[in-house]
């Protein structure tokens, strides 16, 4: 499997100009040529990207291909005639630097943001962008409260909240008879902002007898396991951001428990080079909560372009879709309020914008927003439960169940 490389996704501006601009958000009329782009007067995108931290694993996936939508917005006349920019900060998905990264991306004039960081972080930025009068997309948080009361009047997101995520593994854990829990979790901020949400609903459909938590760096974490199993769970939940922890935890979860089904966040399934590291055969047993189907032509459409410039080796993820979706919502929302002139006009444009067929999610799935729903997802079909086959890669929705539309 070929390495993926943000250098690599970053630079491919020339690429893009070979590839067509379909989206929801896209105008209609034939486009002028690049060169002739306003770039005195240019449109421009703050990105918070977490290129350090324990995010960093996501959230450069998903600010590679923001910058990669911005190139091809831009090959295809930009914003109404202008050129998009893109300013960068990074929080290290920590909330308390957040605050001062985000005034940052005001201050270099931004008109719009992009937050590909953690829940925690997003939740910190959201009086901050309250107070610049900005619009805010938080492409792939999925902590309920980022587009709820208080202060979410300038903040979106686009996946499905945590309610939702509950609510299908309930219905998993119920279509297969699971009665017992065990979860093992990483302790950084996204992960226990994560876990005070959705612990507490899966404790209504299911016993959880035992909860375990090390740090995202933590190198054995047979301890941990070995106490889960104490307690005979018939199910596992890992909750982690990902990386070499989540590897660890599935890794060492198998050796002690290899008859017991294991679940994970999204993270897992999102990040290529992880798979690699897991011993042979360990991810098959592992469902992940996903948000691709190939079903959908809006993602099977975005693949193909990022095969075509980063090659045939690339796996899309949802970080991918949602990246690219918050970018064209954003530029929708600037054209529909006629410029950059108005941030307040943008906010009301954005609460405008309903049924974007989404790029992530089953056929069908859309994203509407208006100035009391911040929460894009339409339905419960923006989720795809999904497993792993026995080369670690994973196989598409699972089988057993999937949340109803």
């Amino acid at each position: 499997m070929a390495k993926r490389t943000i250098a690599g996704l970053a630079g491919l501006a020339s690429l893009v100009l070979l590839l067509s601009a379909c989206s929801g958000g896209s105008g209609g009329s034939e486009a002028p040529p690049a060169s002739d782009l306003d770039t005195k007067n240019p449109v421009v995108i703050g990105l918070d990207e977490d290129s350090t931290g324990p995010g960093a694993a996501y959230a450069t996936l998903a600010g590679a291909t923001a910058r990669m939508a911005v190139d091809e917005i831009n090959a295809n006349g930009g914003i109404l005639g202008r050129e998009v920019q893109v300013v960068v900060g990074n929080d290290e998905s920590d909330p308390t630097k957040t605050p001062s990264v985000i005034r940052k991306l005001v201050d270099d004039g931004a008109h719009a943001l992009v937050l590909a960081t953690g829940g925690g972080s997003v939740l910190q930025a959201k009086a901050v962008v309250k107070d610049a009068g900005i619009t805010a997309v938080a492409p792939v948080a999925i902590t309920t409260s980022v587009g709820l009361p208080p202060d979410n009047e300038n903040m979106y997101m686009l996946a499905n909240g945590l309610d939702d995520f509950s609510e299908a593994y309930c219905g998993a854990f119920e279509k297969e008879g699971y009665k017992k829990l065990g979860i093992l979790a990483d302790t950084s901020a996204a992960i226990d902002n994560i876990a005070g949400l959705l612990v507490p609903a899966l404790g209504e459909c299911i016993d959880i007898v035992a909860q375990e938590k090390a740090p995202v760096d933590a190198a054995d974490l047979n301890a941990q396991a070995a106490r889960i199993k104490a307690e005979d769970p018939d199910v596992l939940l890992v909750m982690s951001v990902g990386g070499n922890f989540e590897v660890l935890a599935q890794n060492t979860l198998a050796a002690q428990m290899p008859k017991e089904m294991r679940f994970s966040l999204a993270s897992l399934g999102n990040q290529p080079d992880s798979w690699a590291l897991a011993n042979p055969g360990v991810l098959e047993d592992v469902v992940y909560m996903g948000a691709l189907d190939s079903g959908n032509p809006r993602t099977a459409e975005l693949e193909k372009k990022l095969k075509k410039a980063n090659g045939d080796d690339y796996r899309l993820t949802a970080y991918d879709a949602q990246a690219y979706d918050a970018v064209y919502l954003i530029k929708q929302a600037i054209e529909d309020a006629g410029g950059t002139d108005d941030l307040t006009a943008i906010r009301d444009s954005f609460n405008g914008i309903t049924d974007y067929e989404a790029s992530f999610g089953q056929d069908g799935f859309k994203l509407s927003f208006s100035a009391d729903k911040h929460i894009g997802a339409d339905s419960l079909c923006g989720l795809v439960l999904s497993g792993f086959d026995e080369n670690n890669e994973p196989s598409g929705p699972w089988t057993k169940f999937q949340v109803s539309c």
